[in-house]
């Protein structure tokens, strides 16, 4: 693989701890983003010289701005960007309050188009480049808890895909990571939980929380696989625009295809009664003939 330098968000635990890692063993430069100076210390103390720290907040939108040109007129370059940071919200939706939707479309959404924002310019003068963000299998299929999440990832994968088309024509590749449940802090501190009020989603919601809770550090996924993952889209010569990680996301994925598939099929009357139709034109009577 060609040596590449790489703009990781969020590379101070998980994922993104995963990824930069992967990325510095294969040879390649890192530039990680994290929100405090001792996680920033720990990163470049890994491989001194091909480890390189930013100390941002992704919600600091003007502060992205500022960093992204100053850290290509340090490092050079930048031929990856992956929008790892993020962290996920669980909470029934009439019981989460809309300050907490707006903190996490603000980090899972809005600071990830910041970043994009950041280094386009830059890869497109140049002809090149690569924006990997990653979403979860929560922008495909969804589970009661988890609104703001999934509408964080839904967003995320939409906009990826208009951004594929946009770039298409320039040589800058975009693809979006959907992962399935893996070993990360996703759900344990990381893990955003707001409080329960209302009796009447207990006997819904109650037993996916504690399932949730119950199987953190026990899920299907390994992030360091999901990394080695990462490096090969990056070395492809075509990446897809979409990549499901995990045999669970996958299996999940596919069913909701299925299911969304039949559905389309059981109302396509419906649909199609909708469309405009063009009135015929009024019929003449003969003219009288005397």
């Amino acid at each position: 693989m060609t040596k590449k330098t790489f703009l990781i968000t969020g590379i101070s635990s998980g994922f993104g701890q995963a990824f930069a890692r992967a990325a510095l063993d294969a040879g390649h430069v890192v530039v990680g983003t994290a929100r405090n100076e001792a996680a920033c210390d720990a990163f470049e103390a890994l491989m001194p010289g091909r480890a390189r720290a930013v100390l941002l907040d992704v919600t600091d939108f003007d502060a992205i701005e500022a960093s992204v040109p100053d850290v290509e007129r340090e490092v050079g370059r930048i031929d990856v960007l992956v929008n790892n940071a993020g962290y996920g919200h669980e909470g029934v939706l009439e019981e989460s309050p809309l300050s907490e939707m707006r903190r996490q479309f603000d980090v899972n959404v809005f600071g990830a188009v910041a970043m994009i924002k950041a280094v386009l310019p830059a890869m497109r003068q140049r002809r090149s480049g690569h924006i990997i963000n990653v979403t979860s299998m929560g922008g495909f299929v969804t589970m009661p808890g988890i609104a703001y999440y999934c509408g964080s990832k839904f967003a995320l994968e939409g906009i990826s895909e208009v951004l594929s088309k946009e770039l298409a024509g320039l040589n800058i590749k975009v693809t979006a990571i959907a992962p399935g449940s893996f070993r990360t802090d996703w759900a344990g501190r990381s893990m955003v939980r707001s409080e329960r009020s209302i009796a009447d989603y207990d006997s819904l919601f109650d037993p996916i929380r504690k399932a949730r809770e119950d199987k953190s550090g026990r899920q299907t996924g390994d992030p360091a696989k999901a990394a080695q993952a990462l490096l090969q889209i990056v070395d492809a010569v075509h990446p897809p625009v979409h990549l499901l990680l995990g045999s669970d996301a996958l299996k999940l994925v596919r069913d909701k295809l299925d299911t969304l598939s039949v559905e389309i099929t059981e109302w396509a009357g419906l649909t199609v009664s909708t469309d405009f139709v063009e009135a015929s034109a009024p019929m003449h009577a003969p003219a009288k003939v005397d």
